[in-house]
């Protein structure tokens, strides 16, 4: 994959790099900008500033229009040089994962694609998801909606798709003295980024040493042919680690050169198959996640407290409402406290309103924990059974340093 930023984009700027350095990257190809300037060339693109229906049907015109035939046959052959294999199809947006916004889980990504003509339907819907709601909503808590639509692009990233047995997520410390933090979980990685499963934890010291948090991991993402399935974790495994000491220090080792060859803190998404680590993905780490307290359960000593992982800091007092889905969405009111199971990509708009965040599930370097630190507001994370505990419309205070929620 010979990419650079300027015509692919900054998450296929960072592969393309990271794989001339000989570093492990699934191989790939990248659909640039060109093409998809080519398709919507058109398109008064202006309008992703405007009124929500005017959004919603720029992207419904190019959900709708076919890829065109030359976009198709080179997508057939860079596939066929490739084996035709299962491939993950994900965005590369300009100004998307640069050191001001990561732009995190905001736009369309897809796994276990297989077929020029599937892949071909994901492209379009990665060059769609550019005026998708969240997306749009992102852009304007950024400060980025008087963006020029001339710097609204997307590339798309193919590469091999990887039937991960552990996936994870891993920041480098801006200071090199710092840990390195890890999070890990059995299968593929959209459970962890999304929310979805709460993953081990682990601290890796300059020193190598290694502070580990194992988790009851309950789920679990699967590739089953072209289909992606959730399954229990059998009992016996939910507690055992997902990776050993030796692994930890080797993602360690393997991080800060990354953040070396890259020029700074890095977010990095890899995934361990049969053995060996590939990277996934490398981004600059936006807003750095609150450091660990004590570990994450209920407190014993106060009954009104529940103490979970920080995930953002800050202290906030306001109106728990409890959102279990979609259907939730239009209850949550500018200040509420949101309190859910957990809160993938498609939840980012709420982030925008909400004075602060509690989930059942998830780690400190998920998606929404990142949109939550670029927003500012408070985050605590993984309290089990937290919207059955709390009650709505009830006044609860939140602290994200800590990871502490108290009613009053």
């Amino acid at each position: 994959m010979e990419a650079v930023a300027d015509t692919c984009g900054g998450k296929a700027g960072a592969l393309g790099a990271l794989l001339r350095a000989g570093l492990p990257v699934p191989d790939g190809f990248v659909v640039s900008f060109a093409a998809y300037l080519a398709a919507v060339r058109d398109l008064d693109l202006g309008r992703f500033a405007g009124e929500p229906d005017d959004l919603d049907a720029t992207r419904q015109v190019i959900e709708a229009r076919p890829v065109h035939a030359t976009v198709i046959d080179a997508l057939g052959r860079a596939l066929d040089e490739l084996g035709d294999p299962p491939v993950a199809v994900r965005s590369s947006a300009a100004n998307e994962d640069t050191g001001q916004a990561s732009a995190a889980g905001q736009h369309e990504s897809f796994l276990a694609v297989h077929g020029v003509g599937e892949v071909a339907d994901a492209v379009r819907a990665c060059w769609a998801s550019l005026f998708a709601s969240r997306a749009i909503d992102y852009r304007r808590a950024s400060g980025r909606d008087d963006q020029p639509s001339d710097d609204l692009m997307m590339a798309v990233i193919v590469q091999r798709h990887l039937d991960a047995e552990v996936s994870g997520v891993m920041f480098t410390p801006a200071d090199p003295n710092d840990a390195t933090q890890i999070e890990a979980s059995w299968g593929l990685g959209p459970s962890i980024v999304g929310g979805e499963v709460t993953p081990d934890a682990y601290r890796v010291a300059d020193d190598g040493s290694v502070a580990p948090t194992i988790a009851d991991k309950r789920t679990r993402l699967d590739r089953r042919g072209t289909r992606l399935v959730v399954r229990d974790v059998p009992t016996r495994t939910r507690n055992q680690p997902t990776i050993d000491h030796a692994t930890a220090t080797q993602l360690a080792k393997l991080g800060k050169e990354i953040a070396a060859l890259l020029g700074g803190p890095q977010d990095i998404e890899w995934a361990i198959v049969d053995g060996r680590t590939w990277i996934l993905q490398a981004r600059p780490v936006t807003a750095a996640p609150p450091p660990p307290t004590s570990p994450s359960g209920t407190s014993d000593t106060q009954a009104a407290t529940l103490t979970g992982t920080p995930g953002s800091h800050g202290t906030v007092t306001g109106t728990a409402r409890i959102v279990r889905g979609p259907g939730d969405f239009a209850r949550v009111h500018p200040g509420d406290i949101l309190v859910c199971p957990f809160t993938d990509p498609a939840w980012t708009p709420l982030l925008r309103i909400a004075a602060g965040v509690v989930t059942e599930t998830g780690g400190v370097l998920s998606h929404a924990a990142i949109v939550a630190r670029e927003h500012a507001i408070p985050a605590v994370l993984g309290i089990p059974n937290v919207t059955s505990r709390l009650h709505d419309d009830t006044i609860i205070t939140i602290d994200g340093t800590t990871g502490t929620v108290t009613s009053d």
